[in-house]
C-alpha cells in the first residue's frame, strides 16, 4: 500500500480539499449548535433526562431516513445532496433564535432532530463520495485525515463555542452555525464528483425504491466479513451514547471554576482530540489490514477500560479525567476509521451509499437507545455520575468483547474477494 502525506493529499488533490475544506467549516459550526443546546437544556429545565431525550431525538432523526439516504446517495449527484443539506440548514439554524424559555424546549428538540436528518444525508454522500475523489491506496490517509479534522473541528469548535455562549449568548453560537452552513456550500460549488448510477436505480424513485434498499442490504448479507464491520461502530455506540452524551455532558457542567458552557467544551475538547489522534496512530502503527477487523473490537474494550478508569478516579484530578477521555476516544477513533476504510474498500461504488447507510442507522440505533437510557438512569437515581461511567464502560468492554469473538462464516464472495 502507497502512504502519502497528510499536506501532500490535500495540496495534490484538489476536489479532496475542497470536500474536506466544506466539511471541516460546517462542523465547526456544529459543535457550537450543540454546546448552545446543552445550556439551554440545563438553564431552562436543569434534567439530565432531557439531554438524554436531546441525543436520541437527534441520532433518531439521523437513523430514521438512513435508508432513503442511501438510496438517494446511489442514485441522485452527491454533490447536489451535500449542498441541498447545508443550504437549508443555513436557515434551520437561525430558527433557535427564537427558543425563549423552557416552554420552547420541545420544539427546539425536534428542530435539532430536523438537522441531523439533514446532516445523515451529507455524512452519507460525502462518504460514498470519497473514494471516487481518492484513489484507493489514499484511501487510508484520506479517513485519518477526515477523522482528524472531524475530531478538530469537536476541539476548537466545543472550546470556542463554549467561551462564545458563556461571554456573548447562545444567540451568537447559532448564528455562526448558520454562516458555516454557508460558507461549506459554496465550497462546495465548483467540486466535480465522479459517480456510477447501477441500472437498477433507473426508473421511477418511489417504485424502485424498496428494492433498492433491499438490494443494499442483500449486498451486506452475502458477505459475512461486510455483516460483521457495519456493526462496529454500533458496538462502541451501545454504550458510547451514555458515556459521551450523557455522562460526560453532565460531569462538565459540574467542573469546579468554570461555567457550565465553558465545562461542556473542556471535555469535548477532550474527546476531539482522542479522535483526532486514534485514527492517526492508527494509521501509523496498525499497518497489518488482515488484522483490522480484529482490532475494531479490541479498540472497543480499550475506550471501555479507560472510561472505566474515569469513572473510578472521577474528582480526583481535572486533568487527570482530560488525559482519561482523550485516551478512551483515541480508541474509539480507530475503530471508526478502520471500519469505514474496509467498507469503502470492500463495498462497490453504485451501491456504497446504500451500505452506508445501514452502517449509520445501526450506530444511531444504538447511540440512541444508549443516551435515553443513561439518561433515564441519572435522573430517577438508579445511577450517580460515578457508578454511571463505570456500569456503561464494563458495557462497552462486554460489547467490545462480543464483536472480538463474533467470528462470521467465509461466504462466497469474500472467498472470490481473498483470491481475485
Amino acid at each position: 500500500m502507497t502512504n502519502i502525506g497528510y499536506l501532500e493529499l490535500i495540496k495534490s488533490n484538489k476536489e479532496f480539499r475542497r470536500l474536506w475544506s466544506a466539511s471541516v467549516i460546517s462542523m465547526l459550526g456544529e459543535w457550537f449548535n450543540t454546546i448552545a443546546l446543552f445550556l439551554l437544556i440545563f438553564e431552562y429545565t436543569d434534567s439530565e433526562f432531557l439531554l438524554g431525550v436531546l441525543f436520541t431525538v437527534r441520532m433518531l432523526c439521523f437513523a430514521l431516513l438512513q435508508p432513503v439516504s442511501g438510496l438517494l446517495a446511489d442514485r441522485m449527484n452527491r454533490k447536489h445532496i451535500m449542498i441541498a443539506s447545508n443550504v437549508l440548514q443555513v436557515f434551520l439554524a437561525l430558527c433557535f433564535l427564537g427558543v425563549n424559555g423552557p416552554e420552547d424546549i420541545w420544539w427546539m428538540l425536534g428542530l435539532s432532530g430536523v438537522m441531523m436528518l439533514l446532516h445523515g444525508a451529507y455524512v452519507t454522500a460525502e462518504r460514498a463520495a470519497l473514494p471516487n475523489i481518492v484513489p484507493e491506496e489514499h484511501l487510508a490517509t484520506a479517513n485519518a485525515l477526515d477523522a482528524a479534522s472531524w475530531s478538530s473541528a469537536l476541539c476548537i469548535g466545543a472550546m470556542v463555542g463554549g467561551i462564545v455562549v458563556e461571554f456573548y449568548g447562545v444567540d451568537a453560537a447559532f448564528i455562526i452555525d448558520s454562516l458555516t452552513f454557508l460558507l461549506s456550500a459554496v465550497l462546495l460549488i465548483p467540486i466535480t464528483l465522479p459517480q456510477t448510477v447501477g441500472d437498477e436505480m433507473k426508473g421511477p424513485l418511489f417504485s424502485t425504491a424498496a428494492k433498492n434498499i433491499k438490494n443494499g442490504l442483500r449486498r451486506i448479507l452475502e458477505e459475512s466479513r461486510l455483516l460483521r464491520v457495519v456493526f462496529a461502530k454500533a458496538s462502541w455506540n451501545v454504550a458510547g451514547g451514555g458515556l459521551a452524551g450523557v455522562f460526560l455532558v453532565v460531569a462538565g457542567s459540574n467542573v469546579d471554576g468554570f461555567g457550565a458552557a465553558i465545562g461542556f467544551g473542556l471535555f469535548f475538547f477532550a474527546r476531539g482530540i482522542g479522535t483526532g489522534l486514534g485514527p492517526i496512530m492508527a494509521r501509523r502503527f496498525l499497518t497489518n489490514e488482515e488484522r483490522w477487523p480484529l482490532l475494531i473490537g479490541l479498540l472497543v474494550v480499550l475506550s471501555g477500560f479507560f472510561y472505566l478508569l474515569v469513572g473510578l478516579t472521577l474528582g480526583i484530578n481535572l486533568w487527570l479525567t482530560f488525559a482519561l477521555v482523550t485516551l478512551a476516544h483515541s480508541a474509539s477513533g480507530g475503530n471508526w476509521v478502520l471500519s469505514t476504510i474496509l467498507t469503502q474498500r470492500w463495498v462497490e461504488d453504485e451501491i456504497r451509499g446504500r451500505v452506508f447507510s445501514i452502517d449509520m442507522l445501526t450506530m444511531s440505533i444504538a447511540f440512541s437507545v444508549s443516551s435515553a437510557s443513561a439518561g433515564y438512569l441519572l435522573e430517577n437515581g438508579y445511577l450517580n455520575l460515578q457508578t454511571g461511567f463505570q456500569t456503561f464502560a464494563v458495557l462497552m468492554m462486554v460489547s467490545g468483547i462480543v464483536f472480538t469473538l463474533w467470528r462470521p462464516g467465509r461466504s462466497k464472495t469474500t472467498d472470490l474477494a481473498v483470491h481475485s
